[in-house]
């Protein structure tokens, strides 16, 4: 009998409701939401700055890298569809055009439609070592061309911004290969 009254006990104190000083808790105080609030604010903060505050050299660096693995990858569509492919250059940015005949048909839509430079860099091209100029509209016939055969029209485009020291420099060599670089102005 002494176990069935331990039982009992047991589920007697088990069964009453926990009461705290101030009785049930519903929901969160003021100061809770006060601190999550601010919190999220500051992340909020931190996440805008890192993504708006892209400096303009963040922006010509990417600008720069993207422009490489384009032209790569122009270069490569060339050589597997047997179709020459342009690159034109502009102050605001460049555009692919496929060969048709003696005409360049500009690319559209997809991964060779036309891109914008983020920022307003200042282009130097040069092409088989001669300097180029780079207006304010697409010339007429593409600058650069990515041949059937793999190879590529040499040239060195080089983007700056005039308060930063750094330049990015996209390189294409004969052979088809395409590189960028990081130079400093005192390189030059």
């Amino acid at each position: 009998m002494g176990a069935g009254r331990g039982f009992a006990v047991d589920q007697a104190q088990h069964a009453r409701p926990c009461v705290g000083l101030r009785g049930v808790r519903r929901g969160f105080t003021l100061i809770e939401i006060l601190v999550v609030v601010v919190i999220l604010a500051v992340a909020t903060a931190a996440v805008t700055l890192a993504v708006a505050g892209a400096s303009g050299e963040r922006q010509l660096a990417r600008d720069s890298e993207r422009a490489r693995a384009l032209i790569a990858y122009a270069c490569e569509q060339a050589e597997v569809s047997g179709h020459q492919i342009g690159i034109s250059l502009d102050r605001d940015g460049y555009q692919f055009s496929r060969a048709d005949h003696a005409d360049w048909i500009p690319e559209r839509d997809g991964e060779l439609r036309p891109r914008k430079w983020s920022v307003s860099p200042i282009l130097s091209l040069t092409r088989d070592g001669q300097r180029v100029d780079v207006g304010d509209a697409y010339p007429d016939k593409p600058q650069l061309v990515c041949f059937s055969s793999g190879e590529l029209t040499a040239f060195r485009l080089e983007l700056a911004l005039s308060e930063a020291p750094t330049r990015y420099r996209v390189e294409g060599r004969p052979e088809g290969d395409v590189v960028a670089s990081v130079i400093d102005a005192s390189q030059r």
